[in-house]
């Protein structure tokens, strides 16, 4: 008589967190990723605009990768060739340099999806593909293009650490209040792990966050951070969630796999994208 035998340990050890995550891997790459952020922006700030292009390439790539994936002819040589341009641009000309780069993309891809079946051959759904790649240049390097800028201005780096430090502790703060006493969904059909109790952990984390950060870091008043924070959780909450009502149109529960732990670099930079927008406006417009 045979008996099957039991699992082993090994198998009971990668159970997934609460919150659906490999909380050692994630922690391990975060904190790496960290470090290579904390080291770029203090010994060679220049350098960080060379971390922002080549992380918004290998964005781009997976998310074109997979809207190829499911049927959207979205080309792919002008969309990660634009997104280096629209990055560099930022570096030589700011928000004109953007806005110049943008437009030029947005003109070579119309041609290029144009002239993607030949001259004998109109192209198959032709708005559709794209909407979808204007959708990713605005997404991914035009959002980002303000997160490389702010390092150009007066305490640049200390901008750049003010980004980065509010939106983990908004994410901190989310995910602790909503594994410890997450009990009421805030939009189950979009994102059914965020709960309000989450969204409360994220204001809370996140607002005093934003307060030391501009206090000490940016030695201005404390009602900025109180704006800043508030401002930046309500966006990099929204962010997340546009995220992942794509995915959940894509049917893909990650964009990339790169990052044991979090997924891919977008999985990483939907959060930060639209909130280095905001830091970069409250910031240009109150210090």
């Amino acid at each position: 008589m045979t008996t099957t035998p039991p699992p082993p340990a090994a198998a009971a050890d990668k159970k997934p967190s609460k919150a659906g995550r490999n909380l050692p891997a994630a922690i391990g790459v975060g904190a790496s990723l960290g470090g290579l952020c904390i080291a770029v922006l203090l010994l060679a700030p220049a350098w960080w605009y060379v971390v922002v292009g080549v992380a918004m390439v290998i964005a781009t790539w997976e998310l074109v990768k997979r809207l190829r994936e499911n049927g959207f002819a979205v080309p792919v040589v002008p969309l990660l060739v634009g997104c280096a341009a629209i990055i560099a641009s930022s570096w030589q000309w700011g928000t004109t340099g953007v806005l110049v780069a943008l437009v030029a993309t947005v003109l070579v891809t119309m041609v290029w999806r144009l002239l993607s079946q030949g001259l004998t051959a109109a192209p198959v759904n032709y708005l559709p593909d794209l909407s979808a790649s204007v959708l990713v240049l605005l997404w991914i390097p035009v959002l980002a293009s303000f997160g490389a800028a702010m390092v150009l201005q007066d305490h640049g780096p200390q901008r750049v650490f003010t980004l980065i430090i509010v939106v983990v502790c908004s994410d901190v703060g989310g995910y602790t209040a909503g594994v410890l006493f997450g009990k009421h969904p805030m939009v189950p059909a979009i994102s059914p792990k965020k709960s309000w109790e989450g969204l409360a952990g994220s204001l809370t984390f996140g607002v005093v966050g934003a307060i030391c950060c501009v206090v000490f870091l940016l030695d201005s008043h404390w009602w900025i951070g109180m704006i800043l924070g508030a401002v930046l959780v309500f966006c990099a909450t929204l962010g997340d969630l546009v995220e992942s009502q794509v995915k959940r149109d894509l049917a893909i529960k990650d964009m990339g796999t790169l990052l044991p732990g979090h997924g891919g670099i977008m999985d990483r930079l939907d959060s930060l994208l639209p909130s280095a927008f905001i830091v970069w406006a409250v910031l240009s417009a109150l210090l």
